[in-house]
């Protein structure tokens, strides 16, 4: 095969909304403890404020975004970030308000928050608001039948993940478009596989999407490009960072529920455990 060839064809595993020949990096990062969490209650798209600890979280996820070369590394420049892109509920407003000032006071400048109503968190219908225990009283089948075939059934009211996927894609595009504009193309004509230096390459922008575990899980199945059957596969935790590589036009997960900046939470993420709280399913 040719050169030209090579680099005229989409590399295999790439999804189709990641414009060719893109390098770049998408940092995730669900907001914090919520009110709602605390009392079990389903959120979907109602309000809820983050909680004392939530706002501690969002701050130390700022700060560690901040230092992204302190041990443990993450897998980001040390940078400041392209774009920082929320849902517009307000624990995704809050968290990224947070996080940014926590950057800015590191001296990482920030740029302007934006909104983006394609990151909202799946609406949940007629489960929002009601805790886990009412639910099961109430709509015990269909939400039995949501957790084990997330494409088939759906809250009643709420959104189907073909729904959330359209909206998510169409959001991702404009972010990806951005980041690749003015950008020289990437090449897969390097090293693939971590631990081999590639000091030809230079360091990609990146973007901050703050958001939700429910939506970030349609995220990552559509920038790997893996069906929605796949919902599941993948866990987002509160405050935690995970992050997207795109290499050439390829989604690489390279990281996914990263919290150790959590335990500084003033001591309480072991007393209250967001991981204790996620077991419900609860958006």
């Amino acid at each position: 095969m040719n050169s030209s060839l090579r680099e005229a064809e989409r590399p295999s595993g790439a999804a189709p909304l990641i414009p060719d020949g893109l390098d770049a990096i998408l940092v995730l990062l669900r907001h914090g403890e919520t009110q709602f969490i605390v009392d079990n209650r389903f959120q979907g798209q109602m309000e809820a404020p983050l909680t004392r600890l939530g706002v501690r979280q969002a701050e130390l996820a700022g700060a560690r975004l901040a230092h992204p070369d302190a041990a443990p590394q993450l897998p980001i420049p040390d940078t400041a970030p392209f774009a920082i892109v929320h849902s517009p509920l307000g624990r995704a407003r809050r968290t990224a308000e947070l996080v940014a000032g926590a950057m800015d006071a590191a001296g990482r400048a920030t740029p302007p928050l934006r909104p983006d109503a394609g990151f909202l968190e799946i609406a949940q219908g007629g489960w929002e608001g009601l805790t886990d225990t009412e639910i099961r009283a109430r709509f015990g089948e269909s939400l039995a039948a949501w957790r084990r075939w997330p494409t088939r059934f759906h809250a009643p009211g709420g959104e189907s993940l073909e729904q959330v996927r359209a909206r998510v894609e169409a959001s991702l595009a404009v972010i990806l478009a951005e980041l690749a504009a003015g950008t020289p193309r990437g090449t897969m004509d390097r090293h693939q596989v971590l631990g081999y230096a590639d000091a030809a390459r230079q360091s990609p922008r990146w973007s901050l999407i703050v958001g939700h575990g429910g939506v970030f899980r349609v995220v990552v199945c559509a920038l790997l490009g893996l069906p929605a059957e796949h919902f599941w596969n993948f866990d987002f935790g509160l405050a935690s960072i995970s992050v997207v590589e795109i290499r050439a036009g390829r989604a690489v997960l390279r990281a996914v529920n990263l919290d150790e900046h959590l335990a500084q939470a003033d001591g309480a993420i072991s007393a209250e455990s967001p991981l204790e709280r996620s077991e419900s399913g609860a958006l």
